[in-house]
């Protein structure tokens, strides 16, 4: 029993430093007025320095999903952007959407046609970029609802801080479509409203990927995406950060680029093996080992690694609980078995208060119903998680590497989810 016990103290231990760390990261914006100060975009002063080569990479997309994602760039409010289509030679379907649209504006849009004959989306970017002329090369995904006023305040963010590259937020809007939708909207909010600044200040940033945007004659010399790898823009990120070069974060509601959540439990769990999977790779790579103290040394071994323990987190704490009242455990071992359920539940009460935040920022009805549905799907969430997590594991192992695509049904482009006027 002795042992037992003391596995299990270590057990708790573990999982509430880990409870503990998800609560400080997702509520960084909230800490004091200062944090949410420097999460905004700088103020603009209404110039246009910089010319912006936008790809966007399409694969097996529907004509309205590429059509609502390449008009909302071109009616951008600045004056020099170029849109590059990225599609595959083996995709004839889309490849002729795209043709059709570059037809239609043959001074703001080219078609980049990839010949690799495996794909993925790093290829088709690095095709892509060989044909780029702006100072600036942009990456927004072929459902991404890009605000107006967005590539002005990029620009004016790049010449303010003088940065190597800026992240944008994005946001997922349709929070109703199924069970795991609102936590799926949530996490995003949390991530680029108040995640992604705490590890800008760290001095370590995994790239989103999409809306983001790298200096071009930079990219280049970097040798661009890496072809080899699931999750191309945490990759690109950690070298930018590993090699010194300043990488900024903005959040502001209105200029969050609008996407959807995945179709269903099938696609939600293909999207986060593949996004696992990456963050295996990159991790693995070790680039993270040139960054210049150990304290941006720890901040790259916990954000590289922290999502797949927090998602085995979710299951082992009702576990360790379960197991604290159905045994025969001394008080003080029981107690200390409850703690990291204690942090959890003061979790999901601040994941409320932020999901009314979202709701607010972002223009989403969110009701009673919104919030039974956020406790209930706490724990089948992280079921999810650790699911793909898991999965993803296996599949390194065995070195199957594919690219599993998440497909895109367009519930994003309704005028009251897109935020924007048609």
């Amino acid at each position: 029993m002795i042992l037992q016990s003391v596995v299990l103290v270590v057990v708790a231990l573990i999982l509430l430093a880990l409870s503990l760390s998800t609560l400080v990261v997702a509520t960084y914006a909230w800490w004091h007025p200062e944090s949410r100060e420097r999460t905004r975009f700088p103020d603009t002063d209404g110039r246009h320095g910089l010319s912006f080569s936008i790809i966007v990479p399409c694969r097996h997309e529907s004509e309205p999903v590429v059509r609502a994602t390449i008009e909302k760039l071109l009616a951008q409010t600045h004056d020099d952007v170029e849109v590059v289509i990225s599609v595959g030679h083996d995709d004839p379907g889309t490849w002729a959407v795209a043709e059709r649209i570059a037809a239609e504006h043959p001074l703001q849009v080219r078609v980049s046609v990839d010949t690799h004959p495996v794909k993925n989306k790093p290829r088709q970017l690095n095709t892509a970029l060989a044909e780029c002329t702006g100072d600036v090369v942009g990456v927004f995904d072929a459902e991404s609802i890009a605000a107006p006023d967005l590539l002005s305040n990029i620009d004016n963010t790049f010449r303010r801080t003088q940065s190597a590259a800026v992240q944008g937020a994005v946001q997922l809007v349709n929070h109703r479509d199924s069970w795991f939708a609102l936590r799926n909207c949530l996490e995003y909010f949390i991530w680029f409203s108040s995640r992604l600044h705490l590890q800008e200040r760290l001095g370590f940033i995994p790239l989103g990927g999409t809306t983001v945007f790298v200096r071009r004659e930079l990219l280049l010399s970097m040798g661009g995406w890496d072809e080899d790898c699931l999750a191309e823009d945490c990759e690109l990120g950690v070298r930018l950060s590993s090699h010194g070069h300043r990488i900024s974060v903005a959040y502001s509601p209105a200029l969050a680029t609008r996407e959807e959540t995945p179709e269903d439990v099938p696609a939600f769990v293909k999207q986060r093996t593949r996004w696992a999977l990456g963050f295996f790779q990159v991790y693995g790579k070790q680039e993270w080992r040139r960054l210049p103290t150990a304290r941006e040394r720890l901040a790259a071994r916990w954000t590289l690694t922290q999502q797949h323990l927090v998602a085995v987190t979710g299951v082992v704490v009702p576990i360790s609980v379960a197991l604290a009242l159905l045994g025969s455990f001394p008080l003080p071992v029981a107690m200390i078995t409850f703690l990291p359920l204690v942090v959890t539940l003061a979790t999901v009460a601040l994941e409320a208060c932020m999901l009314r935040e979202l709701g607010r920022d972002h223009g989403l009805a969110v009701g009673v119903r919104d919030y039974v549905v956020l406790v209930l799907s706490t724990i089948p969430f992280q079921l999810l998680l650790a699911f793909a997590t898991l999965r993803a594991y296996v599949r390194l192992r065995r070195g199957d590497l594919r690219w599993e695509k998440t497909e895109h049904a367009g519930r994003h482009l309704s005028p009251e989810r897109t935020g924007i006027a048609a």
